[in-house]
């Protein structure tokens, strides 16, 4: 294993940390989610992504990334502030009155790494096609990157987005989906069967890749260098990143009940046994 690779593990094993002490410090939030995107945050900002920390929002010369579905908020949060957007110690606020930090991302407190509110699900893909866009006409050659739930892709909106792109040859774009196949009632098969997710996106016209292990950090730093290599090609790109809600807590693997249940005391001492300490809890 190459020492880049260890050192990304090690952030996102703190960033796991992170994840299950905030939602425990307010018993209220989402860890399943946001524990099985952790690679993906981590593998984006600390090696896929072209990005300023000095953030401003228009977002010139740089990539950008779009949380679509919001709820994940601990794992975007911890990430960002690792990745020096804000101090480490405000990951402590979560979900406090008044905090920069709420629940689901919002801009009005000006938060830094956050482009959109989002929580309200279906619309992360449209306004990232909508910078795309942007970027073509600013003649700003960089990428535009989205995240989305699979149950997500339920929604009508999604589709109608689904179509455009393709249509207007937004090829700087890679939208990934976190393919858990569990929503917060049940698996996606039991609530709304997404069929055949692959063939679904080949047909709406985009380059479909998939990441089998999306809870391998080697295979998400791959994924996603091949799909910025499959990016200016005329189509946009989509990722089914194949994640485990709930990925490094034993105890919330494998059950969708971990959407949005904060652990107990005895819960939390369980998790953070099995996630090692590597950068310092806040």
């Amino acid at each position: 294993m190459s020492a880049d690779i260890i050192k990304l593990e090690q952030i996102a094993s703190q960033v796991r940390r992170d994840i299950v002490r905030m939602v425990h410090a307010c018993q209220s939030g989402h860890p399943g989610g946001s524990l099985g995107c952790t690679d993906y945050f981590v593998a984006l900002y600390f090696n896929a992504m072209k990005r300023n920390p000095s953030f401003d929002m228009d977002g010139k010369g740089e990539d950008l990334f779009f949380l679509s579905n919001g709820h994940i908020s601990p794992v975007f949060y911890s990430t960002l502030a690792h990745a020096g957007y804000f101090e480490v110690s405000e990951l402590a606020t979560f979900r406090k009155i008044n905090s920069r930090l709420q629940g689901h991302p919002t801009t009005h407190e000006g938060l830094p790494g956050i482009r959109i509110a989002s929580g309200s699900l279906g619309q992360g893909l449209s306004v990232a096609i909508g910078a795309a866009q942007a970027k073509k006409l600013n003649k700003d050659n960089n990428l535009v990157y989205v995240l989305m739930g699979d149950g997500e892709l339920q929604e009508g909106q999604v589709w109608e987005a689904a179509m455009y792109a393709p249509h207007n040859k937004i090829d700087n774009l890679i939208a990934t989906v976190d393919y858990n196949k569990a929503q917060i009632d049940g698996s996606t098969d039991q609530v709304l069967s997404l069929g055949d997710l692959r063939a679904k996106w080949e047909a709406f016209g985009w380059d479909v890749m998939e990441i089998a292990k999306g809870n391998d950090m080697n295979a998400v730093v791959a994924g996603l260098a091949e799909a910025k290599s499959r990016t200016g090609k005329g189509k946009p790109v989509i990722i089914l990143m194949h994640t485990e809600m709930g990925s490094g807590v034993n105890f919330m693997m494998g059950s969708h009940k971990w959407h949005g249940v904060a652990p107990s005391d005895e819960q939390l001492a369980s998790a953070l046994n099995q996630l090692t300490e590597t950068l310092g809890d806040y």
